[in-house]
Parts: C-alpha cells; sequence; structure tokens
C-alpha cells in the first residue's frame, strides 16, 4: 500500500471533519474570481495608466501646437503690422507725389496757357509779315515790270540817238562776231566769194547757235560756285575747230555764253544795255544819264 497523508489519516482517525471542507470547492472559486477581479483592475490600471499617459503626451502636443499657433499668429500680427505700416507710408507718398504732381500740373498748364498765347500772337504777327510778304513780292514783281519796260523803252531811243563813240548803247547778246567771221574768210576766199562765203558762214553758224537742239554746255564746281561753261569737247564745236580754225570757235562761243546768260530759255539774240568802255552790261541808271546827255547835245545842236 501506497504511503497515506497524514492529514487524510489523522481525518479519518479522529473523525473530524473541517467546517471548511464542504466549501473548499466554493473557496476555490471564490479565489479564482478575486484572482480574475485582480487580474482585471490591474488591466485596467495599467490601460488608465497608458491612458493618462496618452493623454498627458496628447495634451503635450496640443499645448506645443498652441504655442506654433501663437507664435505663428505674433509673426503674422507682425507682417501685418508692417504691411500696414509700409501701405501708409505708401499711401503718404502717393499723396505728397500727387501734391507735387497736381502743382507741376497746374505750373505747366500755365506755362502752356502762355504758350499759346505767345504763339497766337506770332501767328498773327507772322500772318501781318506773310501779307506784307506778299504786298511787297507783288510790288517787287511790278517794279521788275516796270524797270523792264523802262529799259526796253530806253534801249529804244538808244538805238535811234546812239552816235558813234558813245559811252552807253545797245548789244544784241547772243549774235556771233560778224568780223572775226570776216576775217577768216578772207584768209580763204579772194573777191566777190569774201562776201558770199561771209553771209553764208554768218547765218550758218547763226543758225546753229540759235537751236535749242544743241546744247553744248557742261556744270563745272559745287553748291553756288556751280556754273555751265561751255564744252570743249561738243563735236560740233571739234568739227568747227578743224574747218575754220580757233578764231571763229571763240566767236561761237562767245555768242554761246552770251545767249545763256541773257536768253538761255530763248535760244535768240537779245538787246541790251551795253557799257562799251568798261565792255559790261550797263545799268538802268548810266542808260538814262547818257540818254539824258544825248537828248541835251540834240537840243543844243538843233538851236
Amino acid at each position: 500500500m501506497g504511503l497515506e497523508s497524514p492529514r487524510a489519516d489523522h481525518n479519518h482517525i479522529t473523525g473530524f471533519h473541517s467546517p471548511f471542507a464542504a466549501d473548499k470547492g466554493s473557496c476555490s472559486s471564490i479565489s479564482l474570481n478575486l484572482n480574475q477581479n485582480l487580474n482585471s483592475g490591474k488591466v485596467e490600471m495599467i490601460e488608465t495608466r497608458s491612458l493618462s499617459k496618452m493623454c498627458k503626451e496628447q495634451k503635450k502636443i496640443i499645448e506645443e501646437q498652441k504655442e506654433i499657433i501663437e507664435e505663428q499668429r505674433k509673426k503674422v500680427e507682425l507682417v501685418e503690422k508692417a504691411v500696414e505700416k509700409a501701405m501708409k507710408t505708401i499711401e503718404m507718398r502717393i499723396g505728397n507725389v500727387e501734391k507735387v504732381m497736381n502743382g507741376e500740373m497746374e505750373e505747366l498748364k500755365k506755362v502752356v496757357k502762355e504758350n499759346e498765347e505767345k504763339l497766337k500772337d506770332k501767328c498773327s504777327e507772322l500772318e501781318g509779315l506773310e501779307d506784307m510778304n506778299t504786298a511787297l513780292m507783288i510790288k517787287e514783281r511790278q517794279s521788275n515790270d516796270e524797270i523792264q519796260e523802262a529799259r526796253k523803252e530806253l534801249i529804244m531811243g538808244l538805238r535811234d540817238l546812239a552816235a558813234h563813240g558813245s559811252k552807253v548803247g545797245v548789244k544784241r547778246m547772243g549774235l556771233v562776231d560778224a568780223k572775226v567771221l570776216m576775217k577768216a574768210c578772207e584768209e580763204r576766199f579772194t573777191g566777190q566769194n569774201v562776201e558770199l562765203e561771209h553771209d553764208r558762214l554768218c547765218s550758218k553758224l547763226q543758225d546753229t547757235i540759235n537751236d535749242p537742239a544743241w546744247y553744248p554746255f557742261k556744270r563745272v564746281g559745287t553748291g553756288e560756285k556751280m556754273k555751265e561753261v561751255v564744252d570743249e569737247e561738243d563735236e560740233q564745236l571739234k568739227n568747227l575747230r578743224q574747218e575754220w580754225g580757233e578764231d571763229v570757235v571763240k566767236a561761237v562761243k562767245t555768242a554761246l555764253e552770251e545767249m545763256n546768260e541773257y536768253n538761255p530759255s530763248g535760244r535768240y539774240p537779245g538787246p541790251v544795255l551795253w557799257n562799251v568802255e568798261q565792255e559790261r552790261q550797263a545799268t538802268l541808271k548810266e542808260g538814262i544819264a547818257h540818254l539824258t546827255q544825248l537828248l541835251k547835245r540834240k537840243r543844243t545842236s538843233s538851236t
């Protein structure tokens, strides 16, 4: 037989039964429940502590967020104040600029108005000057016409009264010098042929000089110094030089130059007052003075 428990033997021997023996199962159950409750309390306590810790951490985070937000709010306020200050400064400067500009605009308007008044006065003055200039031009044209008429009348008078050896006479500009042509013919022809060939040569050369289609001129110089001269390389002049010599060519050139100066548009010889002594065109005053002397002489001789 196996060895039995002394506690068991004791109960058996004495016949003593523990009052708690019957409730042994109940106690175990209570103890189990108690342990469960204790364990549950521990869990709840742990959970509570965890929650409390989490709450504290969350609260800390919230506080930190609040601090960050407050710091940002303060920064925003500073920026807003700076912007407001800058806006006020800008508005003040704009106001000052507007005042200055308004003042300058008023001054500018005043200057513009004054200049407009001056311009009106100048325009009126200019219109007056233009009218005066027009009147003077008309008067000058009339005077020139009168002078030309007087010159023509003077030329006609001197033609009738001019005498050999007069200081002022009438010269037909653009006529080829007949004396030069006569000399050339005398050197080439004899007898009656001289006069005949002279007339032919004079007529031929004068017709050539009067021909508007022949323009043996070239321009030399520049600006105000530019002028027209006879072109020595002209083919007709070259042929004339070979046929009649240099003296005849010079006579033709002189006639061409006179024609180009005194009657370029008409290309025909025209009469002008001529100062014989100085070999130039005479002034109207010289012509009148000479005509007056001729009239006096005529009156004296008639008496």
